[in-house]
């Protein structure tokens, strides 16, 4: 699952050192926006360091490399895919296609250099522009190691030549967007970040907005972020129930040959029961069809 993905500072090895224990689903070491210029060696030697011998458990563990319009993102990728524990590269203004050929063409060459399994690390894509948004299902499928893809922040509103409201409603349409190209691609849809780390109905509400749109889960800047989200993207007791009452029952009308059946004063039909196994997936109850 990919509810929450904790940002960590690269240069800050006490976040690196304990970013993991926090109980997100996956962490984000951070050489972009997070770190200043005059940082980005130390960042980068840094975090290579505490991939080769970090102890991560069973969290998912990116990098978030500097844009491949900078002249970082090589040397970033250099350091730290040789750490094997590496599952996955974050990339910002990741977007047009032509951009992740150039990476994903880049990781090839690095996992054949070292001896990793080819598509091994995996690509989660930030569009920060209006025109990555607009060209979103291009950008999901234009490689295979794309496994999901996010809209972009600040950036974004920048580009979009707007302001950051309280409501977010100037990343509305953006958000949607991103959620459908990556239905479409059959790929995963993270969702922005919540800055106000210390308004949490804000969160609630944001987070509870995320997940009926469809997103899988969100990008988190602070720990006690965490719980909240957990709550509001994990199936409730009420939801599991209702749930497998529902298969239950559209199984059984499928062994007697009946077409139709209801649960709760509803018709049950195949995208009810699919919604309906889906919580099972987010719940840990079944596993997700392939």
């Amino acid at each position: 699952m990919r509810r929450t993905m904790l940002y960590l500072p690269g240069n800050n090895p006490n976040m690196l050192v304990r970013g993991h224990l926090f109980g997100s689903d996956g962490i984000v070491m951070d050489m972009e926006d997070a770190v200043a210029l005059s940082e980005k060696d130390a960042a980068r030697i840094m975090i290579s360091k505490f991939l080769r011998r970090g102890d991560f458990g069973s969290v998912e563990v990116t990098v978030r490399i500097n844009g491949a319009d900078t002249e970082f993102w090589k040397k970033d990728l250099e350091a730290v895919v040789p750490c094997k524990r590496l599952d996955g590269i974050r990339l910002p203004k990741a977007d047009s296609p032509q951009v992740i050929k150039d990476v994903d063409e880049e990781l090839s060459r690095l996992e054949d250099k070292y001896g990793i399994a080819q598509g091994h690390i995996k690509l989660f894509c930030i569009l920060e522009t209006a025109y990555g948004i607009w060209h979103a299902y291009d950008v999901a499928t234009a490689s295979r190691r794309v496994t999901a893809i996010l809209p972009g922040g600040e950036d974004l509103v920048a580009d979009l030549k707007t302001s950051r409201t309280p409501e977010g409603t100037e990343l509305e349409w953006s958000r949607r967007m991103i959620v459908i190209a990556a239905r479409a691609a059959g790929v995963d849809a993270i969702d922005l970040m919540f800055p106000r780390v210390t308004d949490d109905e804000g969160l609630r509400r944001d987070a509870q907005f995320s997940k009926d749109l469809g997103f899988d889960g969100k990008s988190v800047i602070h720990p006690n972020q965490i719980p909240v989200i957990h709550e509001i993207f994990t199936p409730s007791e009420k939801e599991i129930e209702k749930a497998q009452r529902i298969i239950a029952a559209a199984e059984d009308a499928r062994a007697r040959g009946l077409g139709a059946v209801s649960v709760d004063g509803r018709m049950v039909d195949v995208p009810v029961v699919k919604r309906a196994r889906y919580i099972l997936v987010k719940a840990g109850l079944e596993k997700e069809d392939e």
